[in-house]
Parts: C-alpha cells; sequence; structure tokens
C-alpha cells in the first residue's frame, strides 16, 4: 500500500490520534510546510490528551500535555539526532501515543524534515533519501536484521528508542555488518513524565543521564539503595482540569549512580521475587526469546501459596507448532530462575509499543 501524503493543512488533533493514522501508511514533508509550529499548535491546541498504555489489566490513564510541554520536548529529542544530517525521518510509533507523537509528528517538524510512517508491515522506501533518523519501537530492529539490503543501501541510520528494555535484535543489528552506519540513542521516560533521560547504546555504559531540564525529586539515596524513580521538571503530565504537579514518582525502580545518572532495575509490575532474589522478567524474556522459535512469549507474574511471587511462561506457537521439548529445555536452561509453569496461549495482548497487557 503506497503511503498517503497527509496535507498539513488539515492536520487536526482528530486526525493525528486516529485509527487511520496507525493502520495505515502515510507521509508528510514538514521542509514544504512555513512555520511547522504554528500548524501544528493550531491543530493540537492548548492541551492534549494521551492515555498511558495500561499494566496486564489493560486500562490505561488519560494524561494532558500542554503544546509548550509536547513542543520543548520534540527540541530535546530533535537535538539527539540533528547532528547525523538525516535528510528524513522514518517512523514505527504511533502517533496517537505520546512518543509516537513526539518522535514521528514534532520532532520532523522541528527538524524540518520529510516523515514516513509505516505500521508494522509496511514496505521500506525503495529509493529517496539516504540518510534516516528512524524512530524504532521494540519490533523494529528484528524488522531491520531482516531487511539487510535496505539497510546496506543506506548511507547513514541514526535509531531512537523509547523503552527501558532494549530488545536483544538491537544488539545484532548493531554488531552486523552495517553496524558502522547506525547510531542508536535511547529515551527512558512514560506517559506520566515524558523523556526523563537519556543513554547513547555506544556510550559502553548502563547508566541513563537525565535530560537537561529534568532532576531527581527525592533526597540523597542510601548507597546502593534500589528506589521508585521520582522526578521534577517543566514536562510533567496531569489530569485534565488539574495544573501539572511538582513531580512524577514512576513505576520504574532503579540505582543512582551520580547526581544526575541512575540505573535501572526493572518496572515495578515487571519486578518478582522469588526465593528471596528479585528478578526482572522483561530481562528474562528476551534470554528467552534468543533460543525459542514461537510467535510470542511473555513472562506473566503470578502469586505463588508457597513463596509469595512467582512467575509463569506463557508461549504463543508458531506456524511451526510449539517448540520441541528440547528446545524449550534448552532455552530455560539459559535462565536464572526457572517459572513455575509454562503453558500455551492462542493470543498475548499488547500495546502499540509492545508492552504486556493481557492474555487469552
Amino acid at each position: 500500500m503506497a503511503p498517503e501524503e497527509i496535507d498539513p493543512r488539515r492536520l487536526s488533533a482528530e486526525l493525528l490520534r486516529s485509527d487511520a493514522l496507525t493502520e495505515a501508511p502515510w507521509s508528510l514533508d514538514w521542509g514544504a510546510v512555513g512555520n511547522p509550529g504554528a500548524v501544528l499548535a493550531r491543530a493540537l491546541g492548548p492541551t492534549t490528551e494521551f492515555h498511558s498504555s495500561g499494566s496486564a489489566t489493560g486500562v490505561g490513564r488519560p494524561w494532558c500535555r500542554t503544546w509548550e510541554q509536547l513542543w520543548a520536548e520534540a527540541g530535546l529529542l530533535a537535538d539527539l539526532v540533528r547532528s547525523e544530517e538525516p535528510e528524513a525521518v522514518l517512523t514505527f510509533a504511533p502517533p496517537r501515543h505520546l512518543y509516537g507523537m513526539l518522535a514521528g509528528v514534532l520532532v520532523p517538524a522541528r527538524l524540518g524534515l520529510p516523515v514516513l510512517y509505516l505500521p508494522r508491515y509496511g514496505a521500506l522506501p525503495g529509493t529517496g533519501p539516504r540518510r534516516w533518523a528512524v524512530m524504532a519501537i521494540p519490533w523494529t530492529f528484528r524488522m531491520l536484521t531482516r531487511r539487510a539490503a535496505w539497510v546496506d543501501s543506506a548511507e547513514r541510520l541514526t535509531l531512537l528508542h523509547s523503552t527501558a528494555m532494549l530488545p536483544s535484535a538491537a544488539q545484532d543489528l548493531l554488531t552486523g555488518p552495517a553496524g558502522a552506519k547506525i547510531s542508536l540513542t535511547e529515551i527512558f521516560g512514560s506517559t506520566e513524565s515524558g523523556g526523563v533521560a537519556v543513554r547513547s547504546a555506544s556510550s559502553g555504559t548502563s547508566d541513563w543521564t537525565l535530560f537537561e531540564d529534568v532532576e531527581f525529586a527525592a533526597g540523597a539515596p542510601e548507597p546502593e539503595a534500589e528506589e521508585p524513580l521520582c522526578v521534577r521538571g517543566p514536562r510533567l503530565a496531569f489530569p485534565a482540569g488539574q495544573a501539572p504537579p511538582g513531580e512524577c514518582r514512576m513505576d520504574d525502580h532503579v540505582r543512582r549512580t551520580g547526581p544526575r545518572s541512575f540505573r535501572f532495575s526493572g518496572r515495578r509490575e515487571r519486578l518478582v521475587n522469588v526465593n528471596g532474589r528479585r528478578w526482572n522478567l522483561d530481562f528474562l524474556e528476551e534470554t528467552l526469546r534468543e533460543g525459542i522459535a514461537c510467535a510470542d512469549l511473555a513472562c506473566v507474574p503470578v502469586r505463588d501459596d508457597l513463596v509469595g511471587e512467582h512467575f509463569e511462561l506463557v508461549i504463543v506457537p508458531g506456524p511451526g507448532g510449539p517448540p520441541s521439548g528440547t528446545e524449550l529445555g534448552a532455552a530455560l536452561g539459559r535462565l536464572p530462575v526457572q517459572p513455575r509453569a509454562v503453558r500455551s496461549a492462542e493470543h498475548i495482548d499488547r500495546s502499540d509499543t509492545g508492552k504486556l497487557r493481557t492474555l487469552h
């Protein structure tokens, strides 16, 4: 399907956040638009409502952000890719979500560049720009590793990614034959907080550094203490009809490593304590994905009568059927802790950006 070319004069908040712009490819050339900021300010209005992706219940909450907050954050993100001199933006992030709106709509406008949005099964552009800023979500990396010819044809790929857990396929892409032409910058944040911190995949560190307008809200931590991340800044979201809060307490658990840096431990709902040790289920999932051929899998937290907390492995079989006992045993053997049970499911419900919601 050829991308629909959007007329910026007809932009509106309803259009930018509609299912139509999530399910089908589209393009927009901000280089041909006079004063993109004014166009977007009119389209979005004084405030824009976004929904958090929700937890395992699938229930998200609405959060508002002002136009000034959105435009300021787009400027911070644009600065992360500007020095690589991209010619165009390729985005896979649906614009109805905060990251998708920022990275796929407002950042290209800030840069004055054409942007192409592709849903999961969209065809990569065959001709045109060779220096791309790529706004990635988790499945983007595996897709790019399978499109080696397109990656090879590019002169430069500058990737942004916004989630606390980087898929293992990202490392495959960065260390592959085309790795020298690819850079990756990760954004840490949420719908409630906006972008909080940043790190470069080439930095050689797992530490995150706060954005220049963000600071820790809590006092000095205890040495090696793990704590919920709590931040202050001018871009915090707020419920409709209320003022922006003074601080945001996030669901992410971290260990602070400096006055403006931290190391991520895991999201609250993705951490389980099994026999006195805390495990990050996202990390366990990524380890299993490397060894199990399937349509999808998830490590799901459960209550346990004996130890209080535990987790189960849920597998959605692929076209070839469920994994063999040998394949499954080898994959489980790579884990430092074993699931309480392994079961099959027809489908694992995830948000547009890959976060686990409900099981069927």
